[in-house]
């Protein structure tokens, strides 16, 4: 039953994560781990949703988890530069959300490269847009 409530809790936090991740995006300069302007009230969202994630887990009984800060590139490019971008990227958003009270200890970074697109092919502007991006999700 326990695993039950975990896994549960798990699925409504990353569902609730992956939808804040998305409505708060922040861009990044292209080709670049530089943040743009305009950031600072998406990150605070996104420190409130993983704050609210915490307080869901802990009613599930759940005190032993990560989340991960996945950073994702478009299609342009060399594969082994988008890796390398796309995790410089994650440890930008995993330094802000420590900068903003979220222990460094319950976060974790990785780059994707263009391994997990949001929309294939990524043949405009829009698309491409789309697939550079950070998500975040709980892992137990």
């Amino acid at each position: 039953a326990a695993n039950g409530a975990r896994d549960k809790a798990a699925k409504e936090v990353n569902a609730k994560l992956l939808a804040e991740g998305h409505k708060n995006q922040c861009s990044f300069k292209t080709d670049s781990d530089e943040l743009a302007p305009g950031c600072d009230k998406k990150l605070k969202n996104l420190v409130n949703a993983l704050v609210e994630a915490k307080k869901r887990l802990g009613v599930a009984g759940v005190t032993s988890f990560k989340f991960e800060v996945s950073g994702h590139t478009d299609s342009s490019g060399k594969p082994e530069h988008n890796k390398e971008l796309s995790g410089k990227r994650a440890a930008v958003i995993e330094r802000e959300l420590v900068a903003r009270g979220i222990p460094k200890s319950e976060i974790v970074a990785v780059g994707m490269g263009s391994e997990r697109p949001l929309v294939t092919p990524d043949n405009t502007p829009a698309k491409k847009a789309k697939n550079r991006r950070y998500e975040i999700q709980v892992h137990f």
